[in-house]
């Protein structure tokens, strides 16, 4: 009786990189032990992008690593490449964003603005993507914006490695807002420590007017914790705040290094003892005071364990 033998699983797996996340992809594919597949990005004497998909992508579970900061063109790449992905028969599409652009926008907080997270889900799915992966939402619920799975990544696996080879006997946890305190309770509560809550008040957007805290923090280390720092008012005005209330010294630990506008000249004039963030955006210069953490290795594990059908759970610490 002629006996047929099962096929071995031969899908597949197509690392890309956009233009902006190039160095984050470098790292991520040579944790994955894999180098990055070939894409020229064209572009028509007027600027117009044409992405070109250099080998058959037919059948294969396809990850496109870029993140979406300004400006839009970033986003837009990433479309473009989910598209002509679909069109030259991808198997399996994830779209890979270490840092979701336009996750500030995920709610109407005044009359006759848009809704702007909801609307980059939408583009994402339209384009083509059949899973989303990326690291430290705004706000959780973004989730909920999408009709395909997201593996929500948390940088919690990077940070409370580096916290734990850290003094902190006196240690006591900060929100820098009200819209923080979830994020900042879950370090307090793995490190069993205090937590406070730096109360502000805008005036605009990127201006804040006014700081109170809440609660004791004499004599302690602070450490605040938060997902983006942009112009970093609110973290040199909360640092300031906390010191003046008693704190013995200041760190912040922020996911995304947005920093525009005069944000290096804020942190470097402030009284924060060390800014620690990741390596999902690209610092525009060096600091005395930013430290960064690569996601690399994070995403690497991630994107293995999507390919491989594991557990993307099983990376996070236990809280």
């Amino acid at each position: 009786m002629l006996q047929v033998e099962p096929i071995a699983d031969m899908v597949d797996v197509k690392l890309f990189s956009g233009t902006a996340s190039r160095y984050l992809a470098e790292s991520i594919a040579e944790y994955y032990n894999q180098p990055l597949s070939s894409l020229t990005l064209q572009r028509f004497s007027d600027g117009e992008m044409q992405p070109i998909i250099n080998e058959s992508v037919r059948g294969a579970y396809v990850f496109f690593i870029q993140s979406t900061f300004a400006p839009a063109e970033n986003l837009m790449e990433l479309l473009l490449m989910i598209d002509s992905a679909k069109r030259a028969s991808a198997g399996y599409i994830t779209a890979v964003i270490p840092f979701f652009g336009y996750a500030r926008q995920d709610r109407k907080d005044k009359p006759r603005v848009p809704i702007s997270s909801k609307l980059i889900a939408n583009l994402l799915q339209a384009a083509g993507a059949n899973r989303i992966m990326t690291m430290d939402f705004h706000a959780d619920q973004i989730q909920g914006f999408f009709d395909i799975p997201v593996d929500h990544l948390k940088s919690e696996a990077i940070y409370m490695p580096y916290l734990e080879d850290i003094d902190l006997s006196n240690v006591t946890f900060a929100s820098p807002d009200v819209g923080g305190v979830k994020r900042a309770r879950i370090y307090a509560k793995y490190f069993k420590a205090d937590l406070v809550i730096c109360d502000k008040y805008r005036k605009r957007a990127n201006e804040v007017a006014g700081i109170t805290v809440i609660g004791d923090v004499k004599d302690a280390d602070v450490i605040m914790v938060d997902d983006i720092v942009d112009t970093a008012g609110t973290l040199c005005k909360a640092s300031d705040a906390l010191l003046a209330k008693g704190a013995r010294s200041v760190r912040a630990i922020c996911t995304h290094p947005v920093l525009s506008g005069k944000a290096y000249e804020n942190i470097e004039n402030s009284s924060i003892t060390e800014l620690i963030v990741t390596d999902t955006l690209p610092l525009k210069k060096e600091s005395p005071k930013i430290k960064v953490l690569s996601t690399s290795k994070l995403f690497a594990r991630a994107i293995r364990n999507t390919h491989e059908h594991r557990s993307i759970s099983a990376l996070f610490l236990e809280e």
